[in-house]
């Protein structure tokens, strides 16, 4: 066979490319699928339905959600804005819109907040094994030490709101959450009555939001306030294993003592 006619062969067996027309279902597809994916196990936008969170967040808010840490085992923590389902109770009295096809669709692969889910967006004030507490005007306390609100609570409220409670146990596995605008916040202050005194189950948690992403003017990072870093706060949890490691050495030592005195004193 000559070389011109496999080079004519070469040329009738290559296909020719797709008209985008019949491509683009595809790659809507893939894109589709992909922000199923992200907003399933990364990250997830939601709106902000009231003015609970004031000033930090606004009525109208889009945050960006945190998924992702969650599945490698992070815990909330002190002073983060954590996304949660209503623990049972704490939306009762609030309706919920009913979302049109459009709005249910975008939600579902995460392109839109989800308007049928009962979810609440609030500040962890304290953890499990933590001790919380308010009276009068303030100041909040956990584990004994003062919290310095005053660079995220609402201008002119009280830490308290109206609000007096504690001290408050918060059990393990748990977490004390109350809104930045506390005199417009039903959280955990409002419900003590119901399961779980007041706290959120870590299981109820979605995640953390991390950053205001629309309206664009609004833009900004929520960063833990530095008050939850401050030294002392953690002294009632770090004191437990050291209060462990003291009952465990206590048996050892009068053993220790037992065997020696035996030892010198011979019967």
């Amino acid at each position: 066979m000559s070389a011109g006619k496999e080079a004519s062969g070469g040329m009738k067996k290559a296909k020719k490319p797709r008209a985008f027309w019949k491509e683009l279902p595809i790659l809507i597809g893939i894109a589709l699928l992909l922000a199923l994916l992200i907003k399933t196990f990364l990250v997830q936008a939601f709106s902000i339905p009231s003015d609970s969170m004031q000033d930090t967040l606004q009525r109208g808010d889009r945050v960006l959600v945190d998924k992702l840490t969650p599945w490698f085992g992070s815990k909330p923590q002190r002073g983060e804005v954590v996304v949660f389902h209503d623990p049972g109770g704490w939306l009762n009295e609030t309706p919920t819109p009913e979302p049109n096809p459009v709005q249910k669709v975008l939600s579902f692969i995460g392109l839109m907040p989800s308007a049928e889910e009962k979810d609440l967006i609030k500040r962890v004030i304290a953890v499990g094994g933590d001790t919380v507490e308010c009276h009068g005007t303030g100041p909040v306390k956990v584990n004994g030490k003062a919290l310095d609100e005053d660079s995220y609570v609402f201008p002119g409220a009280t830490p308290c709101g109206d609000r007096a409670f504690g001290p408050i146990h918060v059990p393990k596995g748990r977490i004390w959450v109350m809104g930045d605008h506390r005199d417009d916040s039903l959280d955990s202050r409002y419900h003590q009555n119901l399961k779980g005194n007041g706290t959120v189950s870590e299981n109820e948690v979605v995640g953390r939001a991390f950053t205001i992403a629309w309206p664009i003017n609004r833009w900004a990072t929520l960063p833990v306030p530095d008050t939850f870093d401050q030294p002392g706060i953690n002294k009632a949890m770090a004191a437990t294993p050291a209060a462990l490691g003291l009952a465990g050495a206590v048996p050892i030592v009068i053993w220790r003592r037992r065997r020696l005195t035996g030892t010198r004193n011979p019967r």
